[in-house]
């Protein structure tokens, strides 16, 4: 396509994209993004081609490969519009059967399709699938609509429209306004109001500004800006702009992740593309406006999520923090004004502009509008990436959307906000979400990572985990957090081995406190949130390893024993076999025993042992029954009772 250098050319481009689409034609949209091609996306979306042409439907149906719709946990995922039939965890040998049925004589497979696993009634739709109906996706919507290495389908949904609107129909001052009108905060992590970050840098001094994407997503278990820029780049990019044009910039920087491949991959062809259409680079849409973008790769160092670290990095320097003030709105990339926000809060900004900042601000809590992209993972039923309207309970979003805690197993807690923030207990399920609301928890939002914990987690070992985590990470550049985290890592740790001693708990809430208020960075301040919640909520547990030697998840290693129950064990020497250190005697038709000074605690022989029959029991803090004499020890089967 030729570059379009007005709005009345771009408008002409989209009705000339859609006029050669036939909206009621046949289309197979697979998603590709990662988690679905790591389930063999790929030879689906092979087999998908093959077939179609094997049929002769090449010229009838088209094929997309898409970004993530977020349910990870059933990929991979396939929708075929416009009727919005979804199967879930389609397989190659699934295709033949699904385009001879579904596409050419419009029946369903119904072995593909979502089965309720309470009711088991069957889903056909997308939107009637409880994951997806209790969610209100206004920005991961699309990413199933739309191949995000092709402009064209970004520009058939209406993408850059709002920038032709900014541009052209908005002075600076509107579009601040609609931005200051939407209160939107920084889906980031610290929540700051997003006109306050635009309004400062674009009033300090100087010529020369920056604006800068932060796609440094470091969080364990989260993904949703790699999902968004992996599924629908364009929409990113397109913010970006608008926040340039507004604040009076003219250079960009996206800073993404390292291990975000695909990620990288789709952005760069992105920004080729949009240079192409005239919709980057210079004389934007022939507005006169200037506007370029570079990518960084980040090197995996999680303080670089950090602004300041962020920006020391782009320059080239050790990715540590500086002290604030200045804050980058005033002194940021080489000295200059700064504007950073992450990925999904660039993403809102069309969003913001097409249906004006009041519509986005009246969804949501007083204090946190719009909606919320989280990584929903952990001991949940329907793992997976869900956006939702912020002020949903905690209750809707693992119950509802996540269906629950496999196994049967009961909700224990959930962990918000990534390493640096905290665990909700089971009482505040019905707690809303929002930036205060979750800090008011002793947790925080963060960039969105949710972690579901179940009855089986110990939450000393919890909070051990996060601090080893953030040890690990810290830069080292402030003491309160180097020392400071080193030293609740190492008292976490004795605690969880059953060495905990009177005065470990008053000692980690001094190290913790003096991290809060003394530590450079958000990322020490935060640091001790896991600790401080869990014993805010969990002290009993605490109170169990150091007091009573016990781990009352049965979980510590060190604090745990296992026993085979005589009258259960039925000589069939799984565990036997897979003991892998030979702690376990018995053979054919003899009952077994574990040897408990050979024992290693690794826990193997449990999960080997048949759950119907359960004869290896966990023990903590209770002495193990003395091993049955070797002369009764002769498995003799019961008759079944009549």
């Amino acid at each position: 396509m030729a570059r379009i250098n007005s709005p009345e050319k771009l408008e002409k481009a989209r009705q000339e994209i859609l006029s050669r689409r036939k909206p009621d034609a046949p289309c197979i949209s697979i998603c590709a993004g990662a988690g679905c091609l790591a389930f063999g996306a790929s030879e689906v979306i092979d087999a998908f081609k093959a077939e179609v042409e094997k049929q002769g439907l090449t010229v009838d149906v088209d094929i997309k490969k898409t970004g993530c719709p977020g349910f990870c946990e059933r990929g991979p995922v396939v929708v075929i519009f416009p009727e919005e039939i979804c199967y879930l965890q389609v397989k190659p040998q699934d295709v033949p059967e699904i385009v001879s049925q579904t596409i050419k004589e419009k029946k369903i497979v119904e072995r593909l399709l979502y089965v309720d696993p309470t009711t088991d009634e069957k889903a056909i739709h997308e939107s009637d699938i409880p994951f997806y109906k209790n969610q209100q996706r206004n920005i991961i919507c699309d990413n199933i609509k739309i191949d995000s290495k092709i402009l064209d389908d970004y520009l058939a949904i209406g993408g850059y429209e709002a920038l032709s609107k900014v541009l052209f129909q908005m002075s600076a001052d509107d579009v601040l306004a609609e931005v200051k009108a939407s209160q939107l905060r920084g889906r980031g992590g610290a929540g700051f109001p997003v006109w306050r970050k635009w309004e400062g840098t674009r009033n300090s001094p100087g010529e020369i500004k920056y604006l800068v994407v932060n796609a440094d997503e470091g969080d364990p278990g989260a993904f949703m800006d790699r999902a968004l820029l992996e599924g629908n780049p364009h929409s990113i990019l397109e913010g970006l702009i608008i926040g340039a044009h507004t604040i009076g910039s003219n250079e960009g920087y996206f800073y993404v992740r390292q291990e975000y491949p695909l990620a990288m991959e789709n952005l760069g062809i992105a920004i080729r593309q949009a240079k192409e259409y005239g919709l980057l680079g210079k004389d934007i849409l022939g507005s006169g406006f200037d506007f370029n973008v570079e990518v960084h790769r980040g090197a995996g160092a999680f303080v670089c999520g950090e602004e300041t670290a962020l920006l020391r990095s782009l320059e080239g320097k050790p990715g540590e923090p500086t002290p604030r003030p200045p804050y980058p709105a005033v002194k940021g990339l080489w000295e200059k004004p700064t504007n950073i926000n992450n990925v999904e809060t660039w993403a809102n900004i069309p969003l913001i502009i097409n249906k004006g900042g009041a519509a986005f601000a009246s969804t949501g809590t007083e204090g946190s509008k719009g909606t919320k992209i989280f990584s929903l993972v952990g001991k949940i039923t329907n793992t997976g990436l869900v956006e939702v309207p912020m002020g949903i309970t905690l209750n809707d979003i693992i119950y509802k959307i996540g269906g629950g805690i496999p196994g049967g197993k009961k909700f224990k807690a959930v962990q918000t906000g990534g390493p640096s923030g905290g665990c909700i207990p089971a009482e505040q399920l019905n707690l809303e979400v929002g930036f205060d609301e979750l800090t008011k928890a002793g947790s925080m939002m963060g960039s969105g990572g949710m972690i579901v914990l179940d009855e089986d987690t110990c939450m000393v070992d919890v909070a051990r985990y996060f601090i080893d985590f953030l040890t690990e990470e810290s830069c080292g550049k402030c003491v309160p957090c180097r020392e400071g985290l080193r030293q609740m890592h190492t008292i976490l740790t004795r605690i969880t081995r059953g060495e905990g001693r009177e005065g470990d708990i008053e000692l980690l809430e001094v190290l913790a406190e003096t991290a809060k208020e003394a530590s450079l960075c958000a990322l020490g301040k935060s640091a001790p949130n896991p600790f401080l919640s869990t014993l805010r909520y969990f002290r009993d547990e605490y109170d169990a390893h150091i007091k009573e030697k016990r781990c009352p998840a049965l979980s510590c290693k060190e604090l745990i024993s296992y026993y085979i129950e005589p009258d259960k064990c039925q000589a069939c020497m799984i565990c036997l076999k897979k003991c892998p250190v030979d702690a376990i005697e018995g053979g054919k038709k003899k009952i077994h025993v574990i040897i408990q000074e050979k024992c290693t605690n690794c826990g193997e022989c449990f999960e080997a042992c048949p759950s119907k029959f359960g004869a290896i029991k966990k023990l903590s803090g209770e002495p193990v029954p003395p091993p049955i004499p070797e002369a009764e020890r002769t498995f003799v089967k019961k008759s079944k009772e009549k």
